[in-house]
């Protein structure tokens, strides 16, 4: 399926009774009520029975680099309405607080904000005008969005029924040994909570990456960057060593880690969608 087809179709006329239209279907961007500077965008099932008693499984999906929230919302439209799900999007822009920069949210906190409460604030508003399921997401990001999964999934994995983790280009290991973001040894210091592995272990997880996602340009971390702390080099070269690594952190604390690796892809995040759903799709199965 090509992203040129995944542009969700209005099939609602006219205002709900208390929602209206544009909280229906492919819905506009709304600020959050808890940080005005972040927004997001949905997509509701456009028969959705605001007097109904039908419940929605959340899907969240966590935009890369590009922020193409948008566009993640529009090509999980169709899942969404079948599988009865609403599709939540979070976008959070690039300059916040420094102009230039373009990672902020990727590693949940930044001058003070964090995004990690921000993405909770933003479920909370959906939980209090949608019928949702249960207080658990799925959740799902591609690049720097897979570098927030990863990183929401080890603070708050009682928030979530499962992660797919796609293609991040840095990773923060499962390893108490070093310090965030290498690892996650002062967790509690930094974020006020602590690792809890029984929590992580209930939730399950993905990773999918293309076969030829080798560039090396965008993510490497030498010596004496601003970036670099010691046991940056444990990770590997590439994201596909980087994912791997990821994935064997989790392994090695009792996390069990379904892998995906699409054949004939670079990092190209709409080539890689498949397996996401076909991830979603068994997940929603196993609960029904």
């Amino acid at each position: 399926m090509s992203i040129t087809d995944e542009n969700p179709v209005t099939r609602r006329q006219g205002h709900g009774k208390k929602l209206s239209f544009y909280d229906f279907g492919a819905t506009t961007f709304f600020a959050s009520q808890f940080d005005q500077r972040f927004s997001y965008c949905l997509f509701v099932p456009e028969d959705y029975d605001e007097d109904g008693t039908e419940t929605h499984e959340l899907i969240v999906i966590v935009h890369g680099t590009g922020r193409t929230a948008a566009q993640y919302r529009d090509y999980f439209a169709n899942f969404a309405r079948e599988r009865r799900c609403i599709v939540l999007a979070p976008l959070f822009p690039a300059g916040i607080v420094v102009q230039e920069d373009l990672a902020n949210y990727k590693r949940i906190e930044f001058h003070g904000i964090r995004f990690d409460h921000i993405l909770l604030s933003m479920i909370d508003e959906v939980a209090a005008k949608y019928r949702l399921k249960s207080s658990r997401a799925i959740m799902y990001g591609f690049s720097g969005g897979g570098q927030f999964c990863q990183r929401f999934f080890m603070l708050h994995p009682h928030r979530l029924k499962a992660v797919s983790i796609g293609a991040p280009g840095v990773v923060t290991l499962l390893d108490p040994d070093y310090d965030w973001w290498v690892g996650v040894r002062d967790v509690e210091t930094r974020f006020g909570c602590h690792i809890d592995l029984e929590a992580m272990k209930a939730v399950t997880v993905h990773t999918v990456i293309g076969e030829e996602d080798t560039a090396t340009w965008e993510i490497a971390i030498p010596r004496g960057s601003a970036f670099w702390m010691e046991g940056a080099d444990l990770q590997g070269d590439c994201r596909i060593d980087r994912i791997e690594a990821l994935a064997k952190s989790f392994e090695m604390q009792g996390i069990a880690v379904r892998r995906d690796r699409v054949p004939g892809v670079a990092h190209e995040p709409f080539k890689v969608l498949e397996p996401v759903e076909a991830f979603f799709a068994d997940v929603l199965r196993s609960q029904s």
